[in-house]
């Protein structure tokens, strides 16, 4: 059997290779991946083999610039009439095609480096919506914006049925969705995040011997206080004031916290539809623009919390085959809208708005009793405890009576509703969520039932649909006829 040939390259077009920039990021890249080498630099620097550091760190230098340098000239891309051809790998060579007709999309990225350089990053969304290694077989790590640009529009004008629409003529429409500066505001304070207290505990219990900094530690602020005397004393006569001041300190910084992550990410959000779905640009330091096929979303998300819902705010995502940024199948269209909002943006998507009484049929209370029951195992260590400590056994018996509290919080909105063609499931109190999933979408609809549901009566419905765009998504405690029932007439109702 002769071996297989490839595309003769003039019908692919002539050969087009990385941006030279790509050497500045893409070597920088390939150092920052040998995470297992600054491991062993560190072991070497804290044993005091500094010679043997120095060598091994200029050895890791070099190879990050032969590899990046390597890389780039084994790189090559070329457009025809009909695919795109990406060859690629230093020893062992890849030969990918894609046709016009199955790239979806092209996304366009820019991280700061990138802005500025003058340079993007392009992404060839593809119907596969493949993850890890193979969907970075269809990016292009670095050409030029206006390249990137003149990419998306010679693929949007070759595939079939999609007419090209000028960049100046989507900028002159009004977007779907935008976010001011004052409404990114309100979504950072509603994104209270604690995530700089967690980094700081991890440098700490790693570092904090060597530095002679754990906050975590009371020897560590009896140390501190003994350094001042006045302030010892303050301290000592005004627990309540350092108390409040402290917690005051914590929710500032939350705050702050929230605030500043949601100006990076969401910063100039602006959602506008286009010939094939919808388009998101995103981003202060690193732009994003990408575009959501619509025949590719699975199911609308709209979440919210507490604090959100009694203002009347919430989150609009898509459930998609296609990948967002760091590979997540949740798109996000509006990161803080109102109800009408979210009806407009549905109703560009072709669905229909979300009714106002939809008809919840609430599931069983055994939602809160199988959890009561799963977690009586530990009234045992209670009675122990309570005999060995009292006190701590009271702060045990309040931890548990707050969990089976939350659950019966959370059982008063999970509920579900039979909508026309689609389903809606509400589920949580705390993160409250509403999904809407098309019957056309789901693909399986599985009964699942243990031990415990089983003396309640009760099944969990799992629901999946194509490409495995979630992970499952979950109708919990209905009665067991109902659910086989709900299965039966889901999956035979016409797509």
């Amino acid at each position: 059997m002769s071996a297989p040939t490839l595309p003769d390259d003039s019908a692919v077009g002539p050969p087009e290779r990385l941006h030279p920039l790509f050497l500045v990021k893409g070597i920088g890249g390939s150092i920052r991946g040998l995470a297992g080498l600054y491991a062993f630099l560190g072991y070497l620097v804290i044993s005091g083999q500094w010679s043997f550091a120095i060598l091994a760190a200029i050895a890791s230098l070099l190879f990050g610039i032969v590899g990046g340098i390597l890389y780039w000239r084994r790189f090559e891309y070329r457009v025809g009439q009909s695919e795109i051809r990406i060859d690629s790998g230093i020893l062992s060579r890849r030969h990918r095609s894609i046709p016009f007709e199955r790239i979806q999309d092209a996304d366009i990225t820019q991280g700061p480096l990138d802005r500025l350089l003058g340079i993007a990053q392009v992404k060839l969304e593809t119907g596969g919506g493949s993850a890890g290694k193979n969907a970075e077989e269809g990016v292009l790590q670095a050409i030029t914006l206006q390249r990137a640009h003149e990419l998306r529009k010679l693929i949007r004008a070759r595939r079939a049925g999609t007419p090209s629409v000028d960049r100046q003529v989507q900028e002159d429409r009004l977007p779907v969705y935008a976010m001011d500066l004052r409404r990114l505001l309100i979504a950072g304070a509603f994104n209270f995040s604690l995530a700089i207290f967690a980094g700081l505990i991890g440098i700490t219990q790693t570092f904090g011997d060597a530095l002679g900094f754990d906050p975590l530690s009371e020897r560590f602020w009896r140390k501190l206080l003994a350094a001042s005397a006045p302030l010892q004393d303050f301290a000592l006569a005004h627990r309540g004031v350092v108390a409040i001041a402290g917690s005051t300190l914590l929710v500032v910084i939350g705050a702050a916290t929230g605030v500043i992550r949601t100006v990076l990410l969401d910063f100039g959000f602006r959602l506008d539809r286009t010939e094939t779905g919808l388009r998101r640009r995103r981003g202060l330091l690193t732009r994003t623009d990408v575009t959501l096929p619509l025949k590719r979303a699975q199911a609308a998300l709209v979440t919210t919390g507490p604090f959100r819902d009694a203002f009347g705010w919430s989150e609009l995502s898509l459930k998609s085959l296609a990948s967002d940024e760091g590979g997540r199948r949740a798109h996000v269209l509006a990161p803080l809208a109102k109800h009408e909002e979210i009806n407009h943006i549905l109703s560009e998507l072709g669905w229909r708005p979300l009714p106002d009484t939809p008809g919840w049929r609430q599931v069983s209370k055994s939602y809160v009793g199988a959890f009561a029951l799963a977690i009586s195992p530990l009234l045992l260590p209670l009675a122990v405890q309570a005999l060995v400590y009292p006190p701590a056994a009271i702060g045990f018996a309040f931890g548990l009576a707050g969990a089976v509290g939350l659950r019966w919080l959370a059982w008063k909105r999970t509920a579900y509703a039979l909508d026309g063609d689609r389903l809606l499931v509400r589920t949580g109190w705390w993160r409250r969520r509403l999904l809407v999933l098309p019957f056309a979408r789901i693909q399986s609809a599985d009964v699942t039932e243990n031990f415990v549901s089983r003396r309640f009566g009760t099944a969990n419905l799992k629901l999946g649909v194509a490409g495995g765009a979630m992970a499952g998504e979950i109708i919990p405690a209905i009665p067991s006829a109902t659910a086989r029932q709900l299965r039966e007439q889901m999956l035979s109702l016409p797509a």
